[in-house]
C-alpha cells in the first residue's frame, strides 16, 4: 500500500465508518493514541483507505457562545462572577462560569495558544491569538426582553457577529500604528488561517420554556435559530474564514436548574435521571444543525466544517458519573439547599450580612474534581478536562478529524 504523502503531510487511516481516526506524524515519528506494533496491525486486518492530510497550525482562534464558553465578556459587561468562581485553577474570579478552566481554554490549550481574552474585556487584554466574542446568557437570536428580567444577555449572535467583523477592520487598522498595538493584535493572515469555534444555541431552547411554550412550539422555532448561526458562519466565510470546529448543545434535560425550575413528572424522567421531554428539544436540535452544517459544506466549498457532539460525550459523563470517578452528576458543587444544592434565587457566591458581617451563602463544595455539576447550570474544571479529552482526537467528530487537523476538508 504506497501513498504520495510528503515529508510535511500527516498520513491518516480513515475507516469506512469512521469510528475512530489513528494518526502518525512523519516529521515528529511520533504515534499518537497508539503504539506501532497496535497499527501494524490494524493496517493488516482491516479495509482501509490512506489518505494524505496537512497538518494544521492555526495561529487564533476566534469563538462564539454563551456561558459555556464565555471566558469573561459577560463579566467585563456587568460585573465579575464572584468568588469561589475560578478557585480551582485560577484561584480568583476569571470571568469563567466554573471553578476553573472551560472547554475553550482546553482547547486553546491543545493548540499551543494562549487562553482567550473576552473581546468586551478592556482589562489587561491580548489579542495577539483571537479573540473571544462569548457572553454568557447568549443566544442564537435576540430575545425580546431585558437582562434583568430574563437573564439572557444583549450580546446575542448577530451581535457577536458584529463585533467579529468591526474587530477585523479595525485591529488591521490599529496594527499599523506599530509599536504595542501590533503586538497586542492578530495579523491580517491570521484571519484565514484562524480556527473559528461555536458553542450556542442551549439558551434559545429552555427560553421557550420560560415563555411557557410547549416542546413542539420549542421545536418549530429550531430552523429560525439554525438560519440565523448559518448568516454568522456564511459572513464569518466572507471574510476569509475556513476553519469552523461547531459544537452541538448538550443535554439540557440532565441540568440541575432545569430539573428545579420546570414541573416534571416522573414518567418523564430518563434511565440516568434525566428530564426527556429537555434532551428531545437539544437532540431535535443538534439533528437540525447536523443537517445544516451539511448543507453549509456544499454553500461554502473552500470551508473545512467539524461538527462535534458534545452531547453524547456530555450525556455519558452523566449517565456513568460514578463509574468515572465522579460523585452525583445532579448535585452542585456551589450553591445553597435544595435537592440539588442549587437555588436560582441564592446563585453560587451569593452573600448575605449576618450581625454586620458578610458572609457567603452558597459556597462551593470541598472537592470539585469530584462533582459534574458546578453550579448547577454549567460544568467544573474536571468535568470539562474530562469532556475535551473525549472529543479532542476526533471520536466524536463529523468528520472524524482529530483538533490539530480541523483545517482539513474531507469528502462525505
Amino acid at each position: 500500500m504506497t501513498t504520495n504523502c510528503s515529508s510535511s503531510n500527516i498520513c491518516h487511516k480513515l475507516f469506512s465508518q469512521y469510528p475512530y481516526i489513528w494518526h502518525i506524524s512523519v516529521v515528529e515519528r511520533k504515534v499518537e493514541m497508539m503504539d506501532l506494533t497496535q497499527i501494524f496491525i490494524l493496517l493488516s486486518l482491516m479495509p482501509t483507505q490512506i489518505l494524505c492530510v496537512k497538518s494544521c497550525h492555526f495561529p487564533a482562534i476566534f469563538n462564539f457562545g454563551d456561558s459555556n464558553s464565555d471566558t469573561g465578556g459577560l463579566s467585563a459587561a456587568f460585573g465579575q462572577a464572584p468568588y469561589p468562581h475560578g478557585e480551582t485553577f485560577f484561584h480568583a474570579p476569571a470571568g469563567r462560569f466554573s471553578d476553573g478552566r472551560l472547554l475553550i481554554d482546553f482547547i486553546a490549550e491543545g493548540l499551543d495558544l494562549p487562553y482567550l481574552s473576552a473581546f468586551l474585556d478592556s482589562i489587561g487584554s491580548n489579542f495577539s491569538h483571537g479573540a473571544n466574542f462569548a457572553t454568557a446568557g447568549s443566544t442564537i437570536r435576540p430575545q425580546n426582553t431585558t437582562m434583568a428580567q430574563s437573564g439572557y444577555s444583549p450580546i446575542s449572535l448577530d451581535v457577536q457577529g458584529v463585533q467579529f467583523s468591526d474587530f477585523h477592520t479595525r485591529s488591521q487598522t490599529i496594527r499599523l500604528k506599530g509599536n504595542i498595538f501590533g503586538q497586542l493584535l492578530p495579523k491580517e493572515e491570521d484571519f484565514s488561517q484562524a480556527l473559528y469555534t461555536f458553542n450556542i444555541g442551549q439558551n434559545d431552547l429552555t427560553a421557550g420554556y420560560r415563555l411557557n411554550m410547549s416542546t413542539e412550539q420549542v421545536k418549530a422555532y429550531v430552523p429560525d435559530l439554525l438560519s440565523q448561526l448559518s448568516n454568522v458562519i456564511k459572513k464569518i466565510y466572507a471574510q476569509g474564514g475556513r476553519s469552523f470546529w461547531i459544537h452541538n448543545t448538550g443535554p439540557v434535560g440532565c441540568l440541575p436548574y432545569i430539573m428545579d425550575r420546570f414541573l416534571i413528572t416522573a414518567a418523564q424522567i430518563d434511565k440516568y435521571g434525566c428530564a426527556d421531554p429537555f434532551n428531545e428539544v437539544a437532540n431535535y436540535f443538534n439533528l437540525q444543525l447536523k443537517k445544516t452544517v451539511v448543507k453549509l459544506r456544499k454553500e461554502l466549498p473552500l470551508a473545512a466544517i467539524t461538527y462535534i457532539d458534545v452531547y453524547s460525550v456530555k450525556y455519558s459523563l452523566i449517565g456513568h458519573a460514578e463509574k468515572l470517578g465522579f460523585e452525583d452528576p445532579f448535585l452542585a458543587c456551589c450553591g445553597h439547599g435544595g435537592k440539588y444544592n442549587y437555588n436560582r434565587f441564592i446563585k453560587c457566591g451569593s452573600k448575605k450580612v449576618l450581625n454586620g458581617k458578610e458572609i457567603v451563602i452558597a459556597p462551593s463544595c470541598k472537592d470539585p474534581s469530584v462533582r459534574v455539576s458546578w453550579d448547577g447550570t454549567h460544568f467544573t474544571e474536571a468535568a470539562n478536562k474530562w469532556i475535551f479529552d473525549q472529543i479532542v482526537n476526533g471520536s466524536f467528530s463529523d468528520p472524524p478529524v482529530p483538533l490539530s487537523l480541523a483545517c482539513n476538508r474531507v469528502n462525505h
